[in-house]
């Protein structure tokens, strides 16, 4: 399982790469590895406003269908319209796959989410 530095993440799995006001986000190698093979990813609407917590991606898998949710409260500046015609992307680079650009609202979301070590210690608990 590859944890990425200078990120932070949230227990529902999903990375967040803050840069200034704005964040990407997108699932962790460990979320693509429990869902297996990705066949659909629902993005949401550009303009949409987002609560810390609100679904902001399904994700269809092989196996499942799960909810993502947003691990800091924004608006949705922009979507990774890639995944639309490749899922699979997901799979072959989580990190480099973002889900959605969004405007934080509200840094202080920020404080509740985990360094790259703390994130380590989570998954290895969840094992």
């Amino acid at each position: 399982m590859e944890i990425k530095s200078g990120l932070l993440y949230s227990k529902d799995h999903e990375w967040v790469r803050v840069e200034g006001e704005k964040a990407y986000v997108g699932i962790t190698d460990y979320a693509q590895h429990a869902l297996g093979e990705i066949v659909y990813v629902e993005l949401p609407s550009v303009g949409d406003e987002l609560n810390a917590g609100d679904v902001f991606s399904v994700i269809e898998s092989v196996k499942a269908a799960s909810d993502s949710y947003l691990p800091v409260a924004g608006k949705v500046l922009e979507v990774n319209e890639a995944l639309s015609d490749s899922p699979q992307l997901v799979n072959e680079d989580p990190y480099g796959s973002w889900i959605v650009l969004v405007e934080i609202t509200d840094k202080a979301g920020l404080d509740d989410l985990m360094n790259e070590q703390e994130y380590k210690e989570f998954c290895d608990k969840e094992a």
